[in-house]
């Protein structure tokens, strides 16, 4: 099955993205296997730990066609790579849930913010050896107040010439009720995405259609389930966040989302995931062609 091929009218154009390239070699070994094997259409980079610049000459050895590299603007729980102590003090950015309380509360330094974000970039391109093709946010950051402006201004400075995006949150009520997979959560990022994502829009900033791939990462059914049901509920242009990886050492030490990756691995590498799609009617393709058909 040739998935990035030119598909059919009737065809739904799905984009399967990867977060956390770069945050552990576990989740870089099963990303850059399944980006090479036609299975994802793109990876979103962290650059802030001490395994990027390797990570960044493996994914570099693979090529780049059919997918994308992005970068996934980290603002918590890792190190910080500008250290400013009104962002991140000791070093470390903060938890989720400290960031969104000040992010709402305007107590968030906006050239902090900037400093960090261009600090991520430039480590972006000087280990992968040119800009992002796109920029997204771990934990959905990137459409905060204050961080979501820095962003916008960010990227017009920076990455717009060389024809980038920048990912969408939001799904529609009736996709998060049809598939029924963490509805609140699901809900909960769209709402909060959905200023930020009328700035992109009024700026002309091309980005996904609709947005999948929450999930509660416990008390669910198997992920190939999971799949399915987004997909049945996805219109065409969507975008799916995934988590494939396999648990190491450095991945147990920096993040407590371990062995729901080696699910997602495993089934994504998998008969099943291409003949879902197939069944559906989805063409797997790269984020930059559901821009020429459907973005902008």
């Amino acid at each position: 099955m040739n998935q990035v091929a030119e598909s059919a009218p009737e065809h739904r154009l799905i984009a399967f993205s990867a977060d956390d390239y770069g945050l552990a070699p576990g989740i870089g070994s099963a990303v850059r296997e399944l980006l090479a094997a036609g299975r994802l259409s793109a990876t979103g980079c962290m650059t802030t730990g001490p395994f990027w610049p390797a990570e960044a000459a493996s994914l570099r050895a693979i090529g780049g066609a059919g997918f994308e590299v992005g970068l996934h603007l980290t603002l918590t729980d890792q190190a910080s790579l500008t250290r400013n102590p009104s962002l991140a003090p000791e070093g470390r950015l903060p938890p989720l849930g400290r960031l969104i309380g000040r992010a709402f509360t305007g107590r968030l330094d906006g050239p902090a913010i900037e400093a960090e974000l261009n600090a991520q970039l430039d480590r972006f391109e000087a280990e992968f050896g040119r800009p992002p093709d796109f920029l997204d946010g771990h934990h959905h950051v990137h459409q905060l107040p204050v961080i979501g402006n820095v962003v916008l201004d960010v990227f017009e400075r920076r990455l717009r010439r060389h024809g980038a995006w920048i990912r969408r949150c939001q799904q529609s009520a009736r996709a998060a009720f049809g598939h029924g997979i963490d509805i609140k959560r699901s809900l909960a990022i769209s709402m909060l995405g959905l200023g930020f994502a009328r700035r992109a829009d009024a700026k002309g900033i091309a980005g996904n259609v609709a947005f999948s791939g929450v999930r509660a990462f416990h008390g669910e059914p198997a992920y190939g389930e999971l799949v399915r049901r987004w997909l049945l509920h996805a219109p065409s242009g969507t975008l799916i966040m995934c988590h494939p990886g396999f648990v190491d050492p450095p991945l147990t030490a920096a993040d407590t989302l371990t062995a729901p990756r080696e699910e997602e691995y495993r089934y994504l590498s998998s008969p099943a995931f291409p003949a879902v799609l197939a069944e559906l009617g989805c063409q797997l393709v790269p984020p930059l062609a559901l821009k020429a058909r459907r973005f902008g």
